[in-house]
């Protein structure tokens, strides 16, 4: 008789950006010969199906997918407004639900392990009732989670909540952080957006501090990083929590070991223009550059004009990812047809790509980002100089960890105009700054790949987490 697998279950926050590495990571241990119970929410689990078709969630024998409810209603579009009722229900609902699905699957074969996002962290409640040793994955950068676990600290040297709305603007937020080990330089500005509230109640700024708190109750906690990029930062966190995995980047590591017939298994709940990839060959090699403000991002109607017009008016060729909730009422709808026509011979619209393929393309010489983690790594993996353009949570600290620290970027600030846009994007794709982001890119990629390949940290680390998870 063939041995038991061990069955771990994998549960990541129920949004575009978590998923991707939870799947990756959860394909990297089926690769390794674990069974895998992958739990969306019914609602993201419902999006898959019409983005990717049935193949996407048909799984294997030991591949399974499950769904829990998030208790939010079937009318809420889960957008980044609704991230707080989110952030209300899921421990409420989600944990209830969680608990059942656990409860019908823990015998046969019995679960060994849970691996959940690190802001997931009701699963541990659930866990624990059942024996069950948990591990968390958080999905951002090693930088900011840095700066999650000071929002404790923050609380009690008065930085949280803010005195008042007028401190967002006079100042104030430039305030120098330096008293926090390996964050030279960071200002209160680049910590998670969470803390920019009068209210000390503020739902987003309690729930991460809760659940980096709750951290320390895990088996083991992941980051998908490489230490070689963040290790000062790495091993201020190692003070706070000492059993920590660095696995990063990710994308590597899956595109290294995990066989092409789990490709199927999709995670993108948008559905993919993949006709982009022919335009990106017919195109000069480093002459394009990418845009993409991720999954959650959403902007006004007039700054998306505006915006359209700033690229136009850069004279390079673009490939823009204009998600259909972008903005309220449509994205590329509220495109004038003089603008459509203005772009005709070098501007490409489309509501959500594979983007991975798309930095990896030779035509790509810059990327234009809000630095969202999954962004950013994937940027790394493939040595793509950066534009910055951070919104919220973690973003303004990778901005400045790309800007300031790896020589990878250059931020454009909150107040752009079409001048600024076209300067930044002449520099980036043929300029000296440009050309020394760069080659400092290209330095990282190599560094990446060194970590991800056997003998390098990510992949030992990796074969550690396979070691312990089956030891549990």
């Amino acid at each position: 008789m063939e041995p038991v697998k061990p069955h771990v279950v994998c549960i990541p926050l129920p949004a575009q950006g978590p998923i991707n590495p939870i799947l990756k990571l959860a394909k990297l241990l089926h690769f390794k010969g674990f069974r895998i119970t992958f739990v969306h929410t019914d609602f993201n689990y419902h999006r898959l199906l019409e983005s990717r078709g049935l193949d996407s969630l048909q799984g294997s024998p030991d591949f399974r997918f499950e769904t829990i409810i998030d208790g939010l209603p079937s009318t809420n579009p889960r957008g980044i407004q609704d991230l707080p009722d989110l952030c209300l229900t899921i421990p409420v609902e989600g944990l209830r639900s969680f608990w059942e699905l656990i409860m019908k699957l823990k015998d046969v074969p019995p679960i060994t392990s849970i691996i959940s996002d690190g802001v997931m962290s009701f699963t541990l409640e659930v866990a624990d009732e059942f024996g069950i040793p948990e591990m968390v994955l958080f999905t951002p950068s090693a930088c900011s989670m840095l700066g999650y676990l000071h929002y404790e600290d923050l609380k009690e040297r008065g930085y949280f909540p803010l005195k008042d709305a007028s401190q967002l603007s006079n100042g104030y937020l430039d305030t120098d952080m330096d008293w926090i080990p390996a964050m030279k330089g960071v200002g209160l500005r680049e910590f998670p957006t969470f803390i920019r509230t009068t209210n000390p109640n503020d739902t987003m700024f309690n729930y991460n501090l809760q659940s980096v708190n709750n951290a320390t109750k895990a088996a083991a906690v992941i980051l998908n990083t490489f230490d070689d990029l963040e290790h000062q930062v790495l091993d201020a966190i190692k003070t706070k929590l000492t059993n920590l995995y660095t696995i990063g980047p990710l994308s590597l590591l899956h595109r290294q070991l995990c066989p092409t017939n789990l490709d199927s298994m999709g995670s993108n709940l948008w559905e993919e223009d993949t006709q982009c990839l022919s335009w990106l060959d017919e195109r000069e090699p480093c002459s394009v550059v990418y845009v993409n403000f991720g999954s959650l991002i959403t902007v006004t109607p007039q700054k998306l004009r505006d915006f359209a017009w700033e690229l136009a008016d850069s004279k390079y060729p673009f490939l823009w990812v204009i998600r259909a909730d972008l903005v309220n009422g449509g994205g590329e709808d509220i495109l004038s047809e003089e603008f459509l026509a203005a772009i005709s011979d070098r501007g490409v619209l489309v509501g959500w790509c594979p983007q991975e393929r798309v930095l990896s393309h030779p035509s790509v010489g810059g990327f234009l980002t809000h630095c969202g983690w999954n962004s950013t790594m994937e940027s790394v993996c493939e040595g793509v100089p950066l534009i910055c353009w951070p919104f919220f949570a973690d973003q303004p600290m990778n901005c400045f960890y790309c800007c300031r620290e790896w020589g990878i970027g250059m931020e454009m600030d909150s107040d752009v105009n079409r001048e600024k846009v076209e300067i930044l994007a002449r520099e980036l794709m043929e300029g000296m700054k440009g050309h020394c982001l760069r080659v400092k890119a290209m330095d990282w990629k190599k560094k990446a790949e060194a970590a991800t390949t056997p003998g390098g940290s990510s992949y030992i680390n990796f074969d550690n987490i396979v070691m312990q998870l089956k030891q549990e």
